[in-house]
């Protein structure tokens, strides 16, 4: 009987063991890990939208570089037309960049980026071959410090 427990106590432990090793290598996903912020140099209001030029920083967390060709503002359920422009920004490894992009939005939403609501941009890079990659990233507000 003393054998059967000591037997069982061993394979939970190796399983256990086997399980954290696991865990600790295994990668944590295949998408960079960018964080970011973002200050409103300029806003035009057009009727019921805004013209909005921010000056965006890219946080890059992970250990390789990364090639953004496209910033698609996504906030709400889609975006509006100007709400995606085509940049070259490099995000070296472990390091930030600053760029400046131009986006329409609705006033209400703009209004809702007043109030906290952070916006939500998607990042899209070179992936293997002819693919893209891309990755979802909220910015937080910069000191406001916002053109008028």
């Amino acid at each position: 009987m003393n054998y059967n427990i000591i037997h069982h106590c061993r394979r939970s432990f190796v399983v256990t063991v086997l399980s954290m090793l696991a865990v600790q290598f295994a990668p944590a996903s295949n998408a960079p890990v960018v964080s970011g912020s973002y200050e409103v140099v300029q806003k035009t209001g057009l009727g019921s939208q805004e013209q909005i030029r921010l000056r965006i920083r890219l946080v890059n967390h992970g250990p390789s570089d990364l090639f953004i060709q496209r910033i698609t503002l996504w906030d709400f359920s889609h975006p509006e037309r100007g709400g995606t422009q085509a940049c070259a920004v490099t995000l070296h490894a472990r390091a930030s960049a600053d760029t400046i992009q131009e986006f329409t939005v609705r006033h209400h939403e703009y209004e809702l980026w007043q109030k906290g609501l952070r916006p939500r941009f998607i990042l899209e890079m070179p992936g293997p071959g002819t693919t893209r990659r891309t990755t979802v990233v909220r910015l937080d507000p910069i000191a406001s410090k916002e053109a008028k």
